[in-house]
């Protein structure tokens, strides 16, 4: 059909309309696209330029050195060693399993590592690296990375992980690090970005612990460039991380090493305090335990080993346990009837081997009794009668308040885990804790030690180096810290009068030196080191027991003192658990480390009892073959 000229007129205006629309649009599109093109090339081409850069350039942190740890001599507590690691980053591994299988086919894997290390990818994000082995050889690391290039997301490292060259002589002291777990992490609003270092070692107790923030330093960074698929081509620049600060403490290495094989199989602990400035010399809890066991994460085994012993090896016994002091907490009520002046010097009581409260006898330790006691000689015999009647004219306030006074119920300032307040108990204290008033049985019993008062070793150590000295003298463990001392403890006068402190030295020194003394037979002969000193026996039962019974039902054994008695150095304190009485286990032990600390070294045998000399010279012998042994595998090691 012949289209009429009209049609053909229509038709071309409308191809021409149709024309003018799609040429709009192609121009339009061609103007954004010109706009957009402009925009990224021009406008935001640093923009680009950065995120490309990043796309190929990695930041990562480097982990600072941890400060060292030191004793009072220089000789190093806690090191660094370098090590060699391999980790794996997720996000740059096409296939984890392919990559750890490859891996497994060049080196050795420990399935104990692999499986925490597939742990931590669960828990950590796809771009943290994960350690996959640590601690492997230089020929090891060699292989890997000869074959770097089939290995996506697989780095060898060079760290330092923590070393204890002393082994056990410091673990309940300096404590130990180990890998950051989700405890630790928690303990943080917003963890520092150092904490997800693969295997970044943190303190968990301890030194290490409760100086984290001094001894962990400031990371440094490491620029890498990586290819498209992940993998590290080259390192482009290093800025090294700030090393922690070294701490100095004041423990002597060579007493530590004397004490703690002094004490051997005990479940036991020893303190010893410097009287000048506070500074504590050796402080031993045994038995122990090697704290490097810790650092790379414990086996179940070894744990287990360590966790169900009936010795405790894990307790840091010196300041984390409380015990009842026993006949050791005497001075502390003589002291209180003397600064009340209820009692003089030579007023006596008599001993008649029980003393009645109502219908409640309670008795002395020497059944038959002691006969007439004054102050000197009711620390001399350990007289019970004595302090009960003492009890009954001084009352618990007074008792409370000068155990305070000389150092009891309050958790002293050392960086230790754990550290207890023990309990000084009054009035007020059985009225909120137990609901019920106090009665005159309670005075009884605390007057001797007993009942409710719950001492620790360090706060013995610090009572004793009261009484010594007159000053409210504190304990020290940190000496320094980057070379900078640390505060002294030497303490302000106390107030006490001095010839009440006398009266109570002497009767600690009649302990020791007289021949009635309960702790005569671990005297000191050598007259410029003779010590005063007090026994105790704490019940762990309600009976007194013997080697018979068994272990855990027998008395812990006490003993603190002084030395020299006419001008004081030190002060020890000594509590053996279970050791059944303080004359005849825990006095020996603290006359033997008190003649050590005050040699520095081995004492001569003639500063002994004649009849001892025999065996403290076979004990020396066998300490320093213990020693011995110790340092030469302590320097193996090393």
């Amino acid at each position: 059909m012949r289209r009429s000229p009209k049609d053909t007129i229509d038709s071309a205006r409308r191809i021409t309309r149709r024309g003018l629309i799609l040429g709009g649009l192609q121009v339009g599109f061609a103007s954004t696209l010109a706009f957009r093109m402009h925009q990224l090339q021009v406008d935001q081409a640093d923009e680009f330029r950065l995120l490309a850069e990043e796309n190929r350039i990695n930041i990562r942190l480097l982990p600072p050195a941890r400060g060292r740890i030191f004793d009072r001599n220089g000789v190093v507590i806690a090191d660094n060693e370098q090590t060699y690691r391999i980790t794996l980053t997720r996000e740059d591994a096409d296939d984890v399993d392919r990559v750890i299988a490859h891996l497994g086919q060049l080196i050795e894997l420990n399935e104990n590592d692999l499986n925490r290390a597939f742990t931590e990818m669960e828990r950590t994000p796809p771009f943290i690296p994960v350690t996959i082995a640590e601690r492997v050889s230089w020929e090891d690391i060699s292989r890997v990375a000869v074959n770097a290039p089939a290995l996506p997301g697989i780095t060898t490292e060079v760290g330092l992980s923590r070393l204890y060259p002393q082994r056990d002589l410091y673990a309940h002291v300096a404590g130990y690090v180990g890998p950051v777990s989700e405890r630790d992490l928690n303990r943080y609003e917003d963890p520092p970005p150092l904490l997800r270092i693969p295997r970044f070692q943190i303190g968990k107790v301890g030194v290490e612990a409760k100086h984290e923030e001094i001894l962990r330093g400031e990371a440094g960074t490491k620029r890498v460039e990586v290819n498209a698929v992940g993998r590290v081509m080259r390192e482009l620049d290093r800025r090294e991380g700030t090393s922690g600060a070294d701490v100095q403490l004041t423990v002597d290495t060579d007493l530590q090493d004397y004490v703690q094989a002094r004490l051997g199989e005990e479940s036991a602990s020893v303190v010893v305090m410097d009287l000048e400035k506070g500074d504590i010399l050796a402080i031993a809890s045994a038995p122990s335990y090697d704290p490097n066991l810790f650092v790379r994460g414990i086996s179940h085994t070894d744990f287990n080993a360590l966790n169900l012993n009936d010795h405790r090896p894990l307790a840091s016994k010196t300041v984390q346990d409380a015990y009842p002091p026993g006949s050791t907490f005497k001075m502390v009520t003589a002291l209180a009837a003397l600064d009340a002046g209820l009692i003089g010097p030579d007023d006596t009581a008599y001993c008649s081997g029980s003393f009645e409260v109502g219908s409640r006898a309670f008795r002395c330790w020497k059944r038959s009794g002691h006969g007439h006691m004054n102050l000197e000689n009711s620390l001399k015999h350990s007289c019970d009668v004595y302090y009960y009647e003492l009890a009954l004219k001084v009352g618990i306030e007074r008792i409370a308040a000068m155990a305070r006074r000389l150092g009891l119920g309050e958790p002293h300032d050392l960086p230790m885990s754990a550290v207890t307040s023990g309990l000084v108990p009054d009035k007020e204290w059985k009225r909120r804790e137990r609901g019920a008033e106090w009665v005159i049985g309670d005075s009884v019993n605390a007057s001797i030690g007993q009942g409710f008062v719950l001492t620790s070793p360090v706060q013995l150590a610090v009572m004793t180096a009261r009484i010594a000295t007159g000053r409210s003298i504190s304990p020290r463990l940190v000496r320094s810290i980057d070379g900078v001392e640390t505060p002294h403890m030497g303490g302000e006068d106390l107030g006490l009068n001095p010839v009440h402190l006398r009266q109570v030295q002497r009767g600690m020194y009649s302990v020791s030196n007289d021949r009635r003394g309960t702790a005569y037979s671990s005297r000191i002969i050598a007259d410029n080191m003779r010590l005063a000193g007090k026994t105790g026996t704490a019940q762990v039962v309600s009976r007194i027991t013997s080697e018979a019974d068994p272990w855990e039902d027998r008395d812990h054994a006490l003993f603190v003192n002084f030395a020299p008695y006419d001008a004081p150095q030190i002060a020890v304190s000594v509590v053996v658990e279970h050791g059944v009485g303080g004359s005849k286990t825990a006095a020996p032990i603290g006359r033997d480390v008190t003649l050590q600390a005050l040699y520095k070294g081995d004492p001569p045998l003639d500063a002994y009892p004649s009849k001892d000399r025999a065996r403290i010279k076979e004990q020396q012998e066998r300490l320093a073959r213990a020693r011995l042994a110790r340092n030469r595998t302590t320097a193996s090691r090393a």
